[in-house]
């Protein structure tokens, strides 16, 4: 595996490669490699003949300085665990190489931004990840990009993205990995303490409950929400918002009719962490938890 800094020195390698009709796969990441990650990776080597994995923590899509600084960080470990995996280049740039001096372009998406996460933390956060993911794509001009269903929101927007802008590629986005007791794995789970750890669990125990009553036959969001909170409450959590929407428009359902997503954000301490799960036809099956310690 090689590590690249630039963007001229990516185009140089990526090249040949183009040339002779290979398929190139991305995986955009902001480092701090955990199973999930590493489960795109896998779905990238499955599918490409060449795996570009992105290594760049995104200040414009940090709220607070605070947050950007306490981000995980050890790009030995995670170019490790890549090159274990059989990645061909890891694109590692420094910030100006992203963002040099006089940088003065965002790409900003309506809509399906403003609201859950983006009524949270606010609309620069996504105007921040559609900007820097439209700079990958055209960095790297991958003919398929991969991201978690974990971050559900994110993904969607990703995909208005492509659409929006006739961007020549494909968004795929894989299951969510997850502990044993179903925590979603997120890099961010690193800062919990052991109490905050144990109490984080009840995310996906919250989801289940709306599962399970849409498994017994509800289909009003309001009795399902309830189910969810009594989780959250007996952990002593409160959620930033817990809410059932439209997979395609992010909007708040009346009633849970065929397809729904149901999302939770919620402070664990002082740390943030978000989840979901698909709900009614389409949801397929859930993906199982996982063993794996990265």
């Amino acid at each position: 595996m090689k590590t690249i800094r630039s963007v001229s020195e990516l185009r140089d390698a990526l090249r040949e490669h183009r040339r002779a009709g290979h398929r190139i796969g991305l995986v955009p990441t902001m480092g701090a490699f955990h199973e999930g990650h590493l489960s795109l990776m896998r779905r990238a080597r499955e599918q490409s003949d060449v795996v570009v994995v992105s290594l760049f923590v995104n200040p414009a899509q940090f709220n607070e300085a605070t947050d950007l600084d306490a981000y995980p960080h050890d790009e030995a470990r995670d170019a490790a665990l890549a090159d274990e995996l059989g990645v061909d280049f890891l694109f590692a740039p420094p910030a100006g190489e992203v963002y040099p001096p006089g940088f003065a372009t965002k790409v900003v998406i309506s809509g399906i931004t403003e609201t859950l996460e983006g009524e949270h933390r606010g609309r620069a956060h996504f105007d921040g990840v559609t900007t820097v993911v439209a700079k990958l794509f055209n960095m790297v001009g991958p003919d398929v990009a991969y991201f978690g269903q974990k971050d559900a929101q994110q993904a969607r927007i990703v995909k208005q993205l492509v659409r929006d802008l006739d961007m020549p590629l494909r968004i795929e986005v894989c299951e969510t990995v997850r502990e044993r007791d179903g925590l979603a794995m997120s890099s961010r789970n690193v800062l919990l303490s052991a109490e905050e750890r144990h109490r984080a669990a009840a995310l996906n125990r919250a989801l289940e409950a709306i599962d399970r009553g849409y498994a017994s036959g509800s289909r009003d969001p309001a009795e399902l929400i309830r189910q969810a909170r009594a989780e959250l409450e007996a952990a002593g959590i409160e959620p930033d918002y817990l809410e059932l929407v439209s997979p395609a428009t992010l909007a708040p359902l009346a009633e849970v009719n065929g397809e729904a997503l149901a999302l939770v954000a919620a402070r664990v301490g002082k740390t943030r962490l978000i989840d979901n799960h698909r709900i009614g036809s389409d949801a397929g099956p859930r993906a199982p938890a996982t063993q794996h310690r990265h």
